[in-house]
């Protein structure tokens, strides 16, 4: 039988949520804000929430941070970064930072689902410097287009 990997969760304040799936498809964990009273972004501004938790994440994995599709969707509120990542060897409160790209204040209230947590593996290569790559049909050309 295969082994499960986890992933494990530790409150470092009182009032975090500890994350679920909402279906047994679903591929992120919600993570909420962790604050005492609502906590309102203006249009065009950043602010960065805590999620109350820190985290264990397996090695070879790490925690990637989402934008929510109802909140970038339908409010404009994104991810500050496009994309967190949280490093398996991280044990600090994860963060997510918030930008509000519409034209309308957005009120976050305690405990809201502000963004998505999805752990995937991620390659580390050797690096190796070289002075010359090798050729394809492709080459330098077409960078942002493949010219088609």
């Amino acid at each position: 039988m295969e082994e499960k990997m986890v992933l494990r969760l530790m409150r470092v304040r009182e009032n975090a949520v500890i994350p679920k799936q909402a279906t047994e498809g679903s591929a992120g964990y919600d993570l909420c804000a962790c604050i005492d009273a609502p906590v309102t972004v203006e249009p065009g501004a950043r602010t960065v929430f805590p999620s109350g938790l820190a985290a264990e994440i397996p090695r070879g994995t790490a925690g990637f941070i989402f934008t929510r599709s109802g909140l970038g969707i339908k409010k404009g509120i994104h991810v500050t970064n496009g994309v967190g990542v949280i490093d398996s060897d991280y044990r600090g409160e994860i963060h997510v930072g918030l930008h509000n790209l519409s034209d309308e204040p957005y009120t976050v209230q305690p405990g809201e689902r502000i963004a998505q947590m999805i752990i995937m593996p991620y390659f580390a290569p050797v690096i190796e410097e070289v002075t010359s790559l090798s050729e394809t049909d492709r080459g330098a050309g077409g960078f942002g287009s493949t010219g088609k």
